[in-house]
Parts: structure tokens; C-alpha cells; sequence
């Protein structure tokens, strides 16, 4: 082995050395914060959740960065939430804050001398503040109405100065907020579609009822037709099915194409739906996920591109996995 090669190989080793190192030290100021948690976390909790305003977060530098992505994460989760720039509140923007909000401020010395203007904000008009910093006794600790301590673990980085292990362990906290509330709210999955209508995530958490074809656009007959009005309705609705329906409405079956494929004979036509149908298919609800929608289609062993929704055992709309597709889900 050349001496390249053994240096190479010995430097792919103290990087992974490093890397594990690196985690370890955050996995145990983690394991500090997990530990840490007393009445406090309840009483800040209380404070977010009665809130008659809005959360706002704040933060100077790599604290200012946390807060952003915390204050996103209430807002996203049910918590009318923004950031405000400690900097840019001492020329103006303290004005977005009102008497009904809650403030949250990051800090991890606690000595950010950014943040003086809204501590004294917060104190002239009697709105609540949640600190977020490693020590208590720091000027923010001193002037907030509650602190949520962070671990005094020093950091990640071998030096002790660049942010790393107090940065995790804060975006954590601010994970444990957001999702404390959501339980406390009830914040459901069709809440957290209204606030993510675009992109994979709003397509996955659509409905079968957004997309589902109704009305007259469902293909249906009577038990008692036969397979050439069934031929018919097929290809005049054009979804490769027919539902089968009893005197009372309620499906009773369903023919595909695939079942016209099996049962392909010169009599085919004169046979009774009954005769040919899939009787007890499987259905969906209109108040079920498209993703729901999907991966009931992929297994069912062979696999079917449609659901008919039925609302009481009738048949309320019919959806097709390319209306999966369209909608960017399947």
C-alpha cells in the first residue's frame, strides 16, 4: 500500500472518528435536556396555549436562525406564530408586538444585548416571555416571566466556541413546544393539510372526496342489467369500471376490465352482471386520504386501479389510480 493510500485511509478514519464523536456529544446534552424537564415546560405550555395573540420568537445569530425555523413550526402546526429580528425591533418592528402576544426568547448565554429593547418592551407593556438559555441569572433569565433552561454541556465543536451541541438541544425544545401544543389542540391531519395545500405534502393529505368522480360521473347499474349495458356504461364513462348496485342502492359488486378479460367469451354479452361482477369490493370512505386510497389499491395481491367510495353501503363517487397521479400522490 502506497504511502498516499495509508494517509488517505487514516484520514477516513479520524473523519468518522470525529463524526461519531460529534454525535455522541449532542446525543448527551439531549440526554441532559430529556432529563431536565420539570413543571416549567407546563407552565410555558399554559402560557402558548391561552395566548389571546400571537408567539413571537426572537433571537440574535445562530439563535435568531432557531427561532425562525421554531416560530415556522407553530404556524405550521396551529400556533399563529412569526419571528421578529431583535435588531430590527429596536427600529420599529417592536411595534408588531402586541399586549396579547407571547414572546420567546433565545438566547443561550443570555447576555445578547440585541434582545434589551424587547426585554424592556415586553416589561413596559406587561406581555408575558418565555427565555430559552442555559443560565438563569443572565440578564434575559432575570427579566423573563419564566426560563426554559438549556443544557450547559458546552459544545459539539473541539474548540468549545461554534454553536453546535446548544443549537440542537434548542431546536429540539422547540420541537417538544410545538408538538406539546398540537396534542393539547387536538391538531389533526386534515388541520395540518389546510396550512400545507402545496407541494407532495398537501397532495398526500388530500381527501378521496377532493378528487373522487360523482354524480353522474359515477358508472353504475342495476343487478339485474346485463354485460352489454354494462359494456356500454364502461365505455361511456370511460374509468374501466361499472359498480353493481341492489334495489336499495347499495353496492353489491364491481366489473373491470380485468374482468372482462377473464370472462371473455362469444356469450359474454348476454350474460348477467351478477354473473360476472366481483361481488364485496373493496371501498374507501370519502373522508379517507388519497394515500390511504393508494395503498389500498397496491395490496390487494394483484392489485386494482379502482375504488368506488360508498357512504352507508351506497356508492357516493368512484376514483381511478390516475386520479392518484394527477393529484401527485401515487
Amino acid at each position: 500500500m502506497s504511502d498516499l493510500s495509508i494517509a488517505n485511509n487514516s484520514l477516513k478514519y479520524d473523519d468518522l472518528k470525529h463524526a461519531v464523536e460529534t454525535i455522541d456529544r449532542e446525543v448527551e446534552t439531549l440526554e441532559i435536556l430529556k432529563n431536565s424537564f420539570d413543571e416549567t415546560l407546563s407552565q410555558a405550555l399554559d402560557l402558548l396555549q391561552n395566548a389571546k395573540g400571537r408567539i413571537i420568537v426572537t433571537g440574535m445569530g445562530k439563535s435568531g436562525h432557531i427561532a425562525r425555523k421554531m416560530a415556522a413550526t407553530f404556524a405550521s402546526t396551529g400556533t399563529v406564530s412569526f419571528f421578529v429580528h431583535p435588531a430590527e425591533a429596536s427600529h420599529g418592528d417592536l411595534g408588531m408586538i402586541a399586549d396579547d402576544d407571547v414572546i420567546i426568547a433565545i438566547s443561550y448565554s443570555g447576555e445578547s444585548k440585541e434582545l434589551s429593547d424587547i426585554l424592556m418592551y415586553a416589561k413596559r407593556h406587561n406581555i408575558p416571555l418565555i427565555a430559552i438559555t442555559k443560565n438563569p441569572e443572565s440578564a434575559l433569565g432575570k427579566n423573563s416571566s419564566l426560563v426554559l433552561k438549556l443544557p450547559d454541556n458546552g459544545e459539539a465543536c473541539p474548540l468549545g466556541l461554534a454553536p453546535t451541541s446548544s443549537t440542537t438541544a434548542t431546536i429540539v425544545l422547540g420541537d417538544v413546544l410545538a408538538v406539546d401544543l398540537m396534542e393539547r389542540r387536538g391538531f389533526s391531519a386534515a388541520d395540518f393539510r389546510q396550512r400545507h395545500p402545496g407541494g407532495k405534502l398537501g397532495a398526500i393529505l388530500c381527501k378521496v372526496a377532493d378528487i373522487m368522480h360523482k354524480d353522474k360521473e359515477i358508472p353504475l347499474l342495476k343487478e339485474t342489467a346485463d354485460m352489454q349495458e354494462a359494456l356500454l356504461v364502461m365505455s361511456e364513462k370511460m374509468l374501466g369500471c361499472v359498480g353493481i348496485v341492489d334495489d336499495n342502492g347499495c353496492l353489491t359488486g364491481i366489473i373491470t376490465d380485468g374482468d372482462l378479460r377473464r370472462w371473455m367469451s362469444p356469450n359474454l354479452i348476454t350474460e348477467k352482471v351478477v354473473n360476472v361482477m366481483t361481488k364485496n369490493p373493496k371501498v374507501i370512505g370519502p373522508e379517507a386520504l388519497i394515500v390511504d386510497a393508494v395503498n389500498m389499491m397496491n395490496n390487494t395481491g394483484r392489485g386494482i386501479t379502482n375504488l368506488f367510495v360508498v357512504e352507508n353501503k351506497k356508492p357516493v363517487g368512484v376514483i381511478h389510480i390516475h386520479d392518484c397521479l394527477k393529484a401527485g400522490v401515487a
